[in-house]
């Protein structure tokens, strides 16, 4: 878990990659559903295409859909999720039902001014979505792998950028108060640095929690 920024999903990527384990993003499960017209799909749908956050039932039911899959009996990487007390609840249900628990629960930890800086300097590429960042490429307004135009999203401008911190700090911060409180614990991992620097310290994070 962690805040907009942070690096969840590359860390997520590398780390079940490391683990051996399939990433499992609500992002791309909702893809998935929709482009699968499954029953929790369908419900999504609604949602989606309004341009609204699905309720934490209709969130439930994707992940339970996921946990059901044959590719995810042998363990799974959750990917900012749960994002709330509720989905958390939930999801303790789930994996209640399914005789599976929680091996480890991981919170990147950056300051808010590094997390601005990350997200307002990134720019996307109109043509093929290449992300890069300002650090990188300057002023410069040309996507180096395409050279289709370098463009800042909406979402991601500063204003825009610290009221979704502070929104975090509303639904999804309380998290770590459960999950501390609960018996798989929480660690907190430093999020600053380079990306191969964070990764080490989340492995290191694992192998002291014997996950491998």
């Amino acid at each position: 878990m962690g805040p907009p920024g942070a690096g969840k999903g590359t860390q997520g990527e590398r780390l079940a990659a490391w683990l051996e384990v399939p990433s499992l993003a609500t992002g791309d499960m909702i893809r998935m559903a929709l482009k699968e017209a499954t029953p929790m799909g369908e419900r999504v749908r609604i949602f989606y295409e309004a341009g609204d956050l699905a309720p934490d039932d209709v969130v439930l039911g994707l992940i339970a859909e996921a946990l059901d899959r044959q590719e995810n009996a042998g363990g799974f990487l959750l990917d900012g999720f749960p994002r709330t007390v509720a989905q958390a609840d939930g999801l303790a249900v789930l994996l209640s039902q399914r005789n599976q628990r929680l091996d480890a629960v991981l919170s990147l930890e950056v300051t808010d001014e590094e997390l601005v800086d990350r997200i307002s300097g990134r720019r996307v590429c109109e043509r093929c979505n290449h992300v890069t960042h300002v650090r990188k490429v300057g002023s410069v307004l040309e996507c180096p792998d395409c050279e289709g135009q370098l463009v800042q999203r909406s979402d991601d401008e500063t204003a825009t950028v610290r009221n979704r911190l502070a929104v975090y700090r509303e639904k999804t911060q309380p998290l770590q108060e459960y999950y501390a409180k609960d018996a798989v614990g929480l660690t907190a991992v430093d999020g600053m640095g380079s990306i191969d620097e964070i990764q080490e310290r989340l492995l290191a994070a694992l192998r002291d929690l014997r996950v491998n």
